[in-house]
């Protein structure tokens, strides 16, 4: 626990760069425990020459990143709804492209010649929802990211991990959830009975471990055998962690939908 003056207000800022990595200790060797994408806020408590301290915004998650990453933003019209939006410098999909932003990034922009200007260029509306828009289907919006290679500490710049892929995608369905597999499992839905089918949506969690129902037998989850999120069936997926652990399924819950 710590205790002084300089904790007790968080400095609301914003993510300025593409994406950056959250970390366990100020270092860049140490453990990567989650990341922000451009726009998302985070609240600095403290810094530390090149490092800063804080809380993640949108789950109150713990940790370090690089202080130049961090700064002020206009107030966000729109969000990156594609797993990566190009940014074209005019509004013309031939047009150079300046950079490409992650799902989940936030942008403030106008609409201009059928695209949205943003600071830094033009982004094709189909790459974006507004702020408040929410997806009908969170497991459309994981499906989304099939093939995206397994992250650690991911949640969809450049890789996602097993909770970042759920986190996201219910994130953008409208559905707050926290970071980790062991906090969505006590926090999420309701448990399901052992005798009722699982359906579209529902969450199946492992040890260590959480994927999405895409139907009553195929599971989608982002996952180290693979190193990508791929769909499979279930009953797979429980017969390769069988050998490792007596119970493979130790919850499954329903999001009310």
């Amino acid at each position: 626990m710590l205790f002084a003056p300089h904790y007790a207000r968080a400095q609301p800022c914003r993510c300025i760069a593409d994406a950056v990595t959250i970390r366990a200790r100020p270092s860049e060797q140490a453990p990567a425990i989650s990341q922000l994408v451009y726009g998302e806020g985070f609240a600095l408590i403290d810094q530390a020459g090149e490092w800063a301290w804080g809380r993640c915004a949108h789950d109150n998650y713990v940790g370090y990143l690089p202080a130049a990453a961090l700064g002020a933003l206009p107030a966000a019209t729109h969000r990156i709804v594609a797993p990566l939006a190009l940014v074209f410098a005019n509004a013309d999909i031939k047009a150079p492209v300046i950079k490409a932003l992650p799902i989940g990034a936030r942008v403030a922009g106008e609409p201009e010649d059928g695209f949205l200007r943003v600071a830094e260029g033009y982004i094709h509306p189909r790459h974006l929802a507004l702020l408040d828009e929410v997806a009908g289907d969170a497991v459309a919006v994981a499906e989304s990211m099939l093939g995206a290679p397994y992250r650690w500490g991911g949640r969809g710049a450049d890789g996602i991990d097993c909770s970042g892929l759920v986190q996201r995608a219910l994130e953008l369905a409208g559905i707050a959830a926290p970071r980790d597999s062991d906090m969505q499992r006590e926090q999420l839905g309701e448990a399901l009975g052992e005798d009722t089918a699982l359906g579209r949506g529902d969450l199946v969690f492992f040890p260590g471990h959480v994927g999405l129902m895409v139907d009553a037998e195929r599971l989608i989850h982002a996952n180290a055998y693979w190193m990508a999120t791929v769909i499979e069936p279930l009953a797979d997926v429980v017969a390769r962690l069988a050998p490792l652990h007596d119970k493979p399924i130790i919850a499954r819950k329903r999001i009310a939908r």
